[in-house]
């Protein structure tokens, strides 16, 4: 074998190492995505139903039930036009309320009822602490 020919042979050894690096490391990055839907993309059949994924919008007013003697909580979530909803077992962030926007980690299950594994609470861009808004107030 020539030392040209060992050359090409390394370069396309090395290539084809590279390529199924490339490809197992996006493989791995697309499991690993966590992607966004609105309750109206739910509803449409646009989320995924055998994986997790993050949906967020507003707690409807008036939705919220929570299970007697328990940390288990239903509540609807909106985005004006349509709503989910969305069953989660756990302890609600200090943020959580009626109206609010939310991000809800989870899956839907058969009857397309959202089972939330962690829920995150927003809030708005005019946020201040409650100290500072006391002062702020004052003056």
């Amino acid at each position: 074998m020539l030392p040209r020919h060992r050359r090409i042979l390394g370069l396309i050894v090395v290539l084809l190492g590279v390529g199924l690096a490339s490809f197992f490391v996006l493989k791995s990055f697309q499991q690993n995505l966590l992607y966004y839907f609105t309750p109206i993309q739910v509803q449409s059949g646009e989320a995924p139903i055998d994986r997790e994924f993050r949906m967020g919008g507003l707690v409807q007013p008036g939705s919220v039930r929570r299970a007697e003697g328990s940390v288990a909580v239903e509540f609807f979530l909106t985005d004006g036009n349509v709503f989910i909803i969305v069953k989660y077992n756990g302890i609600l962030p200090d943020l959580f309320r009626e109206g609010q926007g939310i991000i809800a980690t989870g899956r839907l299950d058969t009857e397309g009822v959202f089972i939330a594994r962690e829920v995150l609470a927003k809030h708005d861009e005019n946020y201040m602490p409650p100290e500072i808004h006391k002062i702020k107030e004052t003056t």
